[in-house]
């Protein structure tokens, strides 16, 4: 195979690549139609084991329950909010 051949090559698998990503973010907008964000990451915060803590700005409640779905549910929505989000009028 030739240098020429290699990425004439690279650039058809890139190419295909971009086509696959595309594919994907389209998929991921159906299923969000058909399912809804709230369906994917309900949780219930009541159904998790708080401690309560305090800390350099006060008093809090932390969790370490993670064997528990609705904490596993919990932090896969935070992760989806960037670590933080609100919710019920409490602060996760």
């Amino acid at each position: 195979m030739s240098d020429e051949d290699f990425y004439i090559f690279v650039e058809d698998f890139v190419d295909f690549l971009n086509g696959l990503e595309a594919c994907i973010v389209k998929m991921r907008m159906q299923i969000e139609k058909l399912v809804g964000s709230e369906a994917r990451h309900k949780w219930n915060p009541d159904k998790i084991k708080w401690e309560k803590a305090e800390g350099w700005k006060g008093s809090y409640e932390r969790s370490e329950d993670v064997n528990n779905p609705e904490f596993k549910a919990m932090l896969k929505d935070l992760a989806q909010h960037g670590g933080k989000q609100t919710k019920d009028g409490h602060y996760y």
